[in-house]
C-alpha cells in the first residue's frame, strides 16, 4: 500500500489548511443539522414537517443553483466561499438566539431554512470546483475523497455530540457551536496563498453561460447518465435522512441520543467509505466501483427499513453511510474527471443542484409517504426505486462500467 498516494492531497499546504478548517466547521453544521431536526420534531410531531424544513433548506435551489456555477466560473471562488460561510455564521447565530430566548417558532426555522438555501445555492458549486485551486489535477481524486472524509467526520462527530449538548445544555447551545465553527475555516481561506484571480471579460450574458453549460452537460452521453443517477439517488435515496429523527422516536423508542447515534453511524460508514476511494482513487477501474456501489446503497436501505433494534439498525446504518458515500464520491470524481475545464462550475452545480435542490422533493415525498404508510414501508419503497433504476443504468448504459 502507497501511503504517498492515500494522503497525496494533503501534501499541498492550501488544502492542509481547507482541511483543517472545514473540519471544525462541519462538525457544527451537522451539530445544528441533527438538533435542528429534534426540535422541529419535538415542536410539530410530524414526520411531514421534517420535510418541509428540508425542503426549505433546498427549494432556492430550483432557482439558483446553476447560476451559483455560472458565478463561480466569473469571479473568485474564495471570495465567494468566504461571503457564503459569514452568511451561514449569521444565521446559525440569529437561530441560537431564537432559542435561548425561548420564542423559536417551526415557521422561523422555515424562513431561517430558505435563507440558508438561497447561500448555499451560491456556496455548494464553488466549493466543488474551489478544490483544483488547490491541488493539481492528479490528485483530484484524492482531494475529493478527503473532502467527502471532512463531511463525514462532521456528519460522525457532530450528530454525536449534538445529541450529548442537546440533552444536558439544549439546542440553543448547538446552534451557537455551529456559528462560532464558521471562524474556523473563514480564517483558513484567508490564509491561503493561490495564484492571483484573473478576471476574464464574458461577452455572453450568465444566462447564455447558464443554456451553454446544459447544453454540455446534454450532448454527453456518460455525463447525461451520471447526473442522472444524481437526480434518482438524490429523489429517492439520500432522503432517508430525513426521517431520522422520527425513526429514532417511533421506531426505535428512543430520544435525542438515539437520533445522534444514528446520525453518527451514517457518519461513520460515509467515512470508510471515503477512505477506501482515497486508497484505490490512483486505480483504473472507478466504473466497475461505481456499478457496485450503486446496488450496495439501496440493499443497505432496504436492510435498515426492516430493522427495529438499535444495534442492528446501526450496523445497517454504517452500511447506508458506507454505499452512500462510495457511489456519490465516485460520481463527483468520474464527473470532474470528465467534464471541461471551461465548464467544471456548471456542470458541478448541476451535480449539486441534485443534492440540495432535489433532495428536499425528495424530503418532502418521503415525509408524506411516511405519515401515511410509516417510516419503515416509506424507506422501502423509495428503495426500490434506486435499486430499479441502477440495474436500467448497468444494461442500458455499460460505458459507465468501463470509466477509468
Amino acid at each position: 500500500m502507497n501511503l504517498s498516494h492515500i494522503f497525496s492531497a494533503l501534501r499541498y499546504r492550501n488544502y492542509r489548511l481547507w482541511f483543517l478548517g472545514q473540519l471544525v466547521s462541519l462538525v457544527g453544521t451537522w451539530m445544528q443539522t441533527a438538533a435542528q431536526g429534534f426540535l422541529v420534531f419535538e415542536l410539530t410531531n410530524s414526520s411531514a414537517y421534517l420535510g418541509y424544513v428540508a425542503f426549505a433548506t433546498g427549494a432556492p435551489s430550483f432557482l439558483l443553483m446553476l447560476f451559483g456555477g455560472v458565478y463561480s466560473d466569473r469571479v473568485s471562488r474564495r471570495n465567494l466561499i468566504i461571503v457564503t460561510q459569514m452568511s451561514m455564521m449569521l444565521l446559525a447565530l440569529i437561530l441560537a438566539a431564537l432559542t435561548f430566548l425561548k420564542i423559536v417558532q417551526p415557521w422561523q426555522i422555515l424562513i431561517l431554512a430558505l435563507l440558508l438555501g438561497v447561500v448555499n445555492a451560491f456556496d455548494a458549486p464553488a466549493r466543488l470546483a474551489f478544490v483544483l485551486e488547490m491541488v493539481e489535477r492528479k490528485d483530484l481524486a484524492n482531494a475529493i475523497s478527503f473532502n467527502s472524509m471532512l463531511f463525514n467526520l462532521g456528519v460522525l462527530i457532530g450528530p454525536a455530540v449534538a445529541g450529548l449538548v442537546y440533552v444536558s445544555l439544549g439546542a440553543a447551545w448547538c446552534f451557537t457551536l455551529n456559528g462560532l465553527s464558521f471562524i474556523a475555516v473563514i480564517i483558513a481561506l484567508f490564509a491561503m496563498h493561490l495564484r492571483p484571480f484573473v478576471s476574464h471579460e464574458k461577452k455572453t450574458s450568465p444566462l447564455a453561460d447558464f443554456r451553454a453549460g446544459l447544453n454540455y452537460a446534454r450532448s454527453h452521453k456518460v455525463i447525461r447518465t451520471l447526473l442522472s443517477l444524481v437526480v434518482i439517488f438524490c429523489l429517492f435515496g439520500t432522503v432517508y435522512m430525513t426521517l431520522i429523527p422520527a425513526w429514532a422516536v417511533r421506531v426505535l423508542q428512543g430520544d435525542a441520543t438515539t437520533n445522534g447515534w444514528l446520525f453518527s453511524a451514517r457518519g461513520l460508514g460515509a467515512i470508510s467509505g471515503a477512505f477506501m476511494i482515497a486508497i484505490l482513487g490512483h486505480h483504473k477501474f472507478k466504473g466497475h466501483m461505481l456499478t457496485i456501489g450503486s446496488i450496495l446503497f439501496p440493499l443497505m436501505l432496504l436492510g435498515f427499513a426492516n430493522m427495529s433494534v438499535l444495534p442492528l439498525s446501526l450496523l445497517f446504518m454504517v452500511g447506508v453511510g458506507w454505499a452512500n458515500l462510495f457511489t456519490f464520491n465516485l460520481l463527483n470524481t468520474l464527473l470532474q474527471a470528465l467534464v471541461s475545464d471551461e465548464y467544471r462550475g456548471r456542470v458541478v452545480s448541476i451535480y449539486s443542484f441534485g443534492i440540495f435542490g432535489l433532495t428536499p422533493i425528495g424530503s418532502v415525498l418521503i415525509g408524506w409517504e411516511a405519515e401515511f404508510w410509516g417510516e419503515p414501508l416509506a424507506l422501502m419503497l423509495n428503495a426500490m426505486i434506486v435499486l430499479l433504476y441502477s440495474f436500467w443504468v448497468i444494461l442500458r448504459v455499460p460505458q459507465i462500467r468501463m470509466l477509468t
